[in-house]
């Protein structure tokens, strides 16, 4: 099965001619991931999570460290005038990685098979078909349908780990209006890990993907959303969704992001997020939050922001991706997100402060992030509690021709982490593009 789901992709490229496809075009990446972190006891955001039995707390030692490499193939090409397609397939594999110099992994696709080692259990390979998809446009009009990466601030594709979730379902654009973008959109299924409707739980630090990549309803029966993204007045855009997740909460999301006139190179942006439980969920509270941001750019080479956000407390459902774990550490849309500690700023009564930079030097882009975020985890369920998380993060990116690279350090100091003492990580990202 494997192997046929990793020729589909050669498939369609080798019979391209035969059916007479145009523009036909390949696109991919191979990726390294290595982090290590020096806690000592797992933790419970998405950073590294160290490996039970670990030696805990040395920086680089098997035990606090994780790795993984992946490969994303991708073709794009057009069936006929306004009729095109895309396929795109991941693999993942620990290279034995796990074996040698590390004892996790970063993707959730990868499953384990039980052996005599002393670990229990071995890692291995998996590939999936992530996209696949047909669309079609006329006039203004453009509807696409079948497996496909989503960015939407509800419901998205998660890419900040080494494979991203993706969804089946159908979109429709439209752009009749003048300055105006009008989407609707289906969801049925997905392959993100959801603690509300994803049963296929998997292994490595993420959390994203399930086991094998593989699709499965998505969160109870389904999801529909609407939007409009509007752009009439040049410096200001304006976008609103409506999101309908069957049997489980009607959400909103309004958006304003402003490049200030009256101040040059100040750039400011409002969220306001709603979450309405039903269904399944009706019994809990619902969940709200606002954020702010305000940001500079008027100094060459040097960008910088400053975000508050706030969130209502009592709520079940975390303001931030549903498609993955929402109600531990899926990301957040919010300005105020940190680089890794993901699950904390969209978390019920959450307040978050945070501030950063970006500067190109030439000899590569460097980065600085403050986070702190009070709150409460879950305690709907009454099994976390308080929260209080400060993270601190440096990076560093630079670009070789196709090779991009990044080296992250980022301190956590969490009460509900590492017995409530600080701890750093760093990690490393290799991507060859191609």
């Amino acid at each position: 099965m494997k192997l046929v789901k990793m020729s589909l992709a050669t498939a369609v490229l080798l019979g391209a001619s035969a059916f007479a496809i145009d523009n036909v075009k390949v696109s991919g990446d191979a990726q390294l991931f290595y982090g290590t972190n020096s806690a000592g006891a797992a933790t419970t955001a998405s950073g590294i999570e160290p490996a039970v039995g670990g030696n805990g707390g040395d920086l680089f030692s098997k035990g606090n460290s994780a790795a993984d490499t992946a490969v994303r193939l991708g073709v794009t090409g057009d069936l006929l005038k306004g009729v095109s397609f895309g396929v795109t397939g991941y693999a993942v594999s620990t290279l034995g990685l796990e074996n040698n110099l590390v004892s996790n992994v970063w993707s959730g696709a990868h499953g384990a098979t039980a052996n005599n080692s002393s670990a229990g259990a071995q890692v291995d390979d998996a590939s999936w078909i992530g996209e696949a998809w047909l669309a079609a446009t006329a006039g203004k009009t453009t509807v696409k349908a079948g497996r496909m990466a989503l960015d939407t601030p509800l419901a998205y594709s998660e890419t900040w780990s080494i494979t991203p979730n993706t969804f089946e379902g159908a979109v429709l654009i439209n752009q009749d209006i003048p300055d105006t973008t009008v989407v609707g959109a289906w969801i049925g299924n997905g392959n993100g890990v959801n603690t509300i409707g994803y049963a296929n739980l998997s292994v490595g630090v993420d959390g994203i993907v399930g086991s094998g990549g593989d699709f499965q309803t998505f969160l109870s029966d389904g999801a529909y959303a609407a939007a409009v993204i509007n752009n009439s007045l040049k410096p200001l855009v304006v976008q609103a969704w409506y999101y309908n997740v069957s049997n489980i909460a009607n959400a909103y999301w309004l958006q304003a992001d402003w490049d200030c006139q009256l101040i040059k190179d100040v750039k400011i942006g409002v969220q306001y997020a709603d979450m309405d439980t039903k269904g399944l969920l009706d019994t809990f509270n619902d969940s709200s939050a606002y954020a702010v941001k305000l940001g500079y750019e008027g100094i060459k080479d040097l960008k910088l922001y400053a975000a508050y956000s706030d969130v209502t407390k009592d709520g079940l459902l975390k303001v931030a991706n549903v498609a993955t774990g929402n109600l531990s550490i899926a990301q957040s849309k919010l300005y105020t997100e940190g680089y890794m500690n993901y699950g904390y700023v969209g978390s019920e009564g959450a307040e978050t402060y945070a501030a950063g930079a970006t500067y190109n030097a030439g000899v590569a882009t460097l980065g600085a992030q403050y986070m702190n975020s009070n709150g409460t985890l879950n305690s709907s369920f009454d099994t976390i509690g308080e929260h209080d998380v400060t993270e601190v993060t440096l990076t560093a990116t630079k670009s070789f021709g196709p090779l991009d690279t990044t080296v992250a350090y980022y301190s956590t100091d969490a009460d509900d982490q590492n017995d409530g003492k600080r701890y750093d990580s760093i990690l490393a990202m290799l991507k060859l593009n191609f």
